[in-house]
């Protein structure tokens, strides 16, 4: 088989795609570099059921806050569609069509309603896309975009750009389904509610004991594995590979996490658009690799796998036993913003029960103002500078070189022990 080097394809600069179900977290992804977001709505989309879907009426605002920035919006419609829903499928395209760049679709129904309004159509992983013939055949049907499937390795998925005039999304980074392309029926058959309707519970996260109590003629007397989180994949991490990736010749680089929160968006957003940029400028060394995706692992994550890239599923893509969150970091509310000063660029913060000491590092986090880190050098406790901890239930103001807004939480952040 040929590598991704053999196919003769140089690296090229491909899109940073990065995931937001709240306004917060598509200001994060904005802030740190993204080229393109992509969010969900209330109907036909994977994470319907996560909380992390955008009101309709916010589309609009997402989108021009995309436009701003020079990034591009898509929307997911990535759930399979039943034959009374077609009309409600098309009357959302309608909608969307020129707010939107383009739609994530998995079921045909969806695609033809793009075809029908206008907009352009991304084929999602859910579609199993994992050879030449049927991108082509994907291209022809009307798709400008292919997301590959999961299972597709470095090596294929080169040959697969290689071959076809379409172009190709390769996931980067984030969680891995234990399931072909994330088609699982797992939640369905525990809880009666269907990842492929976007209601999925993650059954599969859970630790479990597998036993074969009727083994076949042959066997061993029981087959047993377990308790552990034998079906929890590791999470794809492709930092120390990335000059490879992108040799594949991709066209976009998605980071999954929809249902992630705006530090996850930010610093694994930040962590690509630095790794994609230094193999451009010939800068992206091991060292620069390990630091990239050490800043990735203070943020959710299960642990860190190449996914499928180099091969099939092993014991070595799953979960450390019974761990669901391996962040390096953690964090913990401790009061809201109440003004900001300009002119100064002084935040006044208002304490909860708990509070900090000079020189942590804090998060302010907010629908306008996505997620900014500051470092509380120098607290003021009405205008006297603090001598030691500053007391849950205070109002302190701190130097914050960035604009936040009045009502915007504020966490503290800390090593997790």
């Amino acid at each position: 088989m040929a590598s991704a080097a053999e196919t003769g394809c140089a690296a090229r600069s491909p899109e940073i795609l990065a995931p937001a179900g709240t306004m917060a977290c598509l200001q994060a992804a904005l802030d740190n570099g993204a080229d393109a977001v992509y969010i969900g709505t209330d109907a036909f989309n994977m994470r319907c059921g996560a909380s992390a879907s955008f009101p309709r009426c916010d589309i609009p605002e997402a989108s021009e806050r995309c436009r701003r920035a020079g990034a591009r919006l898509y929307l997911t419609l990535n759930t399979i569609v039943f034959e009374d829903e077609i009309a409600a499928v098309d009357e959302l395209v309608g909608e969307v069509c020129g707010v939107v760049d383009a739609a994530i679709v998995s079921d045909w129904a969806a695609l033809k309603a793009c075809r029908r309004h206008g907009l352009a159509a991304h084929a999602s992983t859910q579609m199993s896309c994992s050879n030449s013939a049927a991108a082509g055949f994907l291209a022809e049907a009307g798709f400008s975009r292919i997301v590959l499937a999961r299972e597709c390795s470095l090596d294929e998925a080169a040959r697969i750009a290689a071959s076809t005039g379409v172009e190709i999304e390769m996931f980067v980074h984030g969680a891995m389904c234990v399931a072909v392309s994330g088609r699982c029926l797992m939640s369905h058959e525990a809880y009666g509610l269907s990842a492929n309707r976007g209601e999925c519970r993650q059954p599969c996260r859970k630790r479990y004991l597998v036993r074969e109590s009727e083994p076949r003629s042959g066997d061993a007397a029981e087959f047993e594995v377990g308790g552990h989180t034998v079906f929890s994949a590791r999470d794809l991490c492709s930092l120390p590979f990335l000059p490879e990736l992108m040799k594949a010749g991709a066209a976009a680089f998605k980071i999954e996490g929809r249902a992630r929160n705006p530090e996850y968006v930010a610093v694994v957003t930040d962590a690509y658009r630095t790794g994609r940029d230094a193999v451009l400028n010939g800068t992206f060394t091991p060292e620069l690799s390990a630091k990239l995706t050490e800043q990735c692992r203070r943020v959710y994550n299960r642990g860190f796998g190449p996914g499928l890239y180099f091969g099939r599923p092993g014991a070595d893509q799953f979960s450390a036993d019974g761990a669901s969150n391996l962040a390096t970091e953690t964090k913990s509310r401790i009061g809201i913003v109440t003004n900001y000063f300009a002119k100064p660029r002084v935040a006044e913060i208002l304490l909860y029960s708990g509070g900090f000491y000079p020189g942590a590092r804090l998060l302010v986090q907010g629908s306008t103002t996505g997620s900014v880190e500051i470092c509380a050098e120098a607290p003021l406790m009405d205008g006297v500078p603090a001598a030691g901890p500053v007391p849950g239930g205070s109002t302190v103001t701190l130097e914050c070189p960035v604009k936040v807004r009045r009502g915007d939480a504020v966490y503290m952040v800390a090593a997790r022990v």
